[in-house]
Parts: structure tokens; sequence; C-alpha cells
């Protein structure tokens, strides 16, 4: 479901993303993420953030964010911030939450969805291709999204 279904759930929404991506950012805390998360409020433009709650306990996270990376500013739009809490790894929440934020891009018009990973094998069997290579053990890679 979108995030702002369930407004109870963006503080622990935004502690899951700050504890897997954030915590060695310089002024970065998971109230910021909170807030960020805020913007996520309509489903029909971006950011979007989809969730996954397992018994009122949110378990997993993806967002769709205009850009991701500043020296790639026509890459866009990016999905950011996919985390599924150590407990749900490897149990499907993580895919359910990357082809439903890809049938909104879709349902959107977006041609293609970029996003950065140390971890290309779980994305490339969801169907995304390798975009660069900018270091050892990191890779840019893109969703080619059919129209």
């Amino acid at each position: 479901m979108h995030l702002y279904q369930v407004p109870g759930q963006r503080a622990a929404v935004a502690r899951l993303i700050h504890d897997e991506f954030w915590t060695t950012v310089p002024g970065a805390s998971a109230e910021r993420m909170a807030d960020r998360l805020l913007l996520a409020g309509h489903p029909d433009r971006i950011p979007l953030c989809r969730v996954a709650v397992h018994d009122g306990q949110a378990i997993g996270v993806v967002n769709l964010v205009d850009d991701d990376d500043e020296k790639h500013p026509e890459w866009t739009p990016w999905l950011a911030g996919m985390v599924v809490a150590a407990p749900w790894r490897g149990r499907g929440v993580g895919s359910l939450l990357v082809r439903t934020l890809l049938g909104d891009a879709r349902r959107l018009g977006l041609p293609r969805v970029y996003f950065g990973t140390d971890g290309p094998g779980f994305y490339t069997r969801l169907g995304a291709v390798h975009h660069q290579q900018p270091s050892d053990g990191f890779w840019f890679m893109r969703f080619d999204l059919p129209g």
C-alpha cells in the first residue's frame, strides 16, 4: 500500500530506511527521513512510497523519487530506499514491493526507472539491466518499462 494510506507507519518506515542506508551520513536522522516521507502523499505523482505491513507493523518499503544521484540528473526517476526488515528477507516481500512500484511507474507513463545497488542479482531476477558499473561492487541499473 502507499505510505500515505497508513500514516501511523511513517516513523517505522523512516527508521527502516535510515537504519539501512543513512546511519553514516552526517546530520541524517530517522526524524528527517520521516519528514521527507511526508512528500509522498499522492498516488499520481512522484515521490511515491510503497510499504508492506504485516500485523500492523511495517516490514518493508520502496520509494520512487525524482533523482538519487546528483552526478546524473538526466537519469530519472529512481527506485530508492528499498529495504525489507531482516526477519522478512527472502520471503518475497522485496520482490512484491519492487513489482508494485514498477506498476506505479508504468501507470504514470514512465519509460524507465534507475537505481544504484551493490546487490544486482535480486534486481536482475526482476528484469533489471545493468546501466553502468562506476566501481567494483556497485552498479547503476535500470528497469525498462514497456509502453
